[in-house]
């Protein structure tokens, strides 16, 4: 049923409240309401209370009011997704929802969470104006997920009446695999296609060798872990780095299983960025060129998390 109810709603990443998606019910105190409502009045016509006609009757109309009053609080509204920002396996990822109000009064006590959660953020959205909320949830899974259904709902003014929407959002979040937690040192570099080895060259040389720091050397190559440890400042070795480059390979990880391969693959690009180093990766059907920062980081997390 659930399904079923789930695949009316069309999905978008935008989407305008109407008289057609905007549904109303009485809540807990709302049916307790009527039951003293009902009491009042048999009491009043048993007992021909003028009075308790007028207590009746004025709390009926109240009621009702607040029934019109909750359905226009929400109706009319315009709710537009932003698109989510990458995150990690495991990390929690944020819909950035924009409540847009055309109508000439404000709307208070707007409340929205995940379809079945009971985390809500509320926000009132001033006249003509907008309004941000946050909703954060948690992927299951690496790879392209789209937003999970969204409910809507304000009680005022008087929590009688719960008005609701449900909305199902378009938009994916992409999803980069869980990093390893204590991965092995980065893998030894490989010697440059085309390149020789000198006799004194080994291919387990590491490609992170160190000399002494020289003046003019660029400050990537300071290595700063080996600086916070011991306090000797050190530089990466410029022919070392020429002789050899930094690959990533899904082949050569060390793991069994696949998810783990990527796992470590993760940890390592993390690893390698940090320490401003030129790596690339291969993967199975797509190969990297070595390449360093920001720009390159990404993509190979996006291929890391679709492959």
């Amino acid at each position: 049923m659930r399904n079923w109810w789930l695949l009316r709603h069309k999905p978008t990443n935008v989407t305008t409240l109407t008289r057609r998606n905007v549904y109303i019910l009485p809540t807990g105190v709302g049916w307790l309401l009527a039951m003293t409502l009902l009491v009042l009045l048999i009491a009043s016509i048993n007992y021909q209370l003028n009075l308790g006609y007028l207590l009746t009757f004025l709390l009926t109309g109240c009621a009702v009011v607040g029934m019109v009053v909750s359905h226009e609080t929400l109706r009319g509204l315009t709710l537009h997704l932003a698109t989510p920002a990458s995150v990690f396996l495991g990390q929690m990822a944020t819909a950035d929802v924009l409540l847009t109000n055309p109508g000439r009064r404000p709307r208070y006590a707007i409340g929205l969470a995940l379809l079945g959660s009971a985390q809500w953020a509320y926000a009132d959205v001033p006249r003509q104006g907008e309004a941000r909320v946050q909703v954060r949830f948690q992927p299951a899974w690496r790879g392209l997920q789209t937003v999970p259904p969204l409910v809507a709902e304000t009680r005022f003014p008087l929590g009688t009446f719960r008005v609701w929407t449900i909305w199902r959002p378009s938009m994916q979040v992409l999803v980069f695999p869980r990093p390893e937690d204590s991965p092995p040192p980065l893998p030894p570099g490989e010697p440059h296609a085309g390149r020789g080895m000198s006799g004194s060259a080994r291919a387990t040389d590491e490609f992170d060798g160190v000399r002494a720091w020289r003046q003019g050397d660029p400050m990537k190559w300071v290595v700063w872990k080996k600086f916070a440890k011991t306090g000797a400042l050190v530089s990466r070795d410029a022919q070392q780095a020429q002789r050899f480059e930094l690959w990533l390979d899904y082949a050569r990880t060390g793991a069994a299983h696949p998810e783990a391969r990527i796992s470590r693959l993760t940890a390592w690009v993390l690893a390698a960025d940090a320490q401003n180093m030129d790596w690339g990766l291969r993967l199975p059907g797509l190969s990297i060129a070595p390449g360093s920062g920001p720009a390159h980081r990404m993509r190979c997390l996006e291929a890391l998390a679709l492959c």
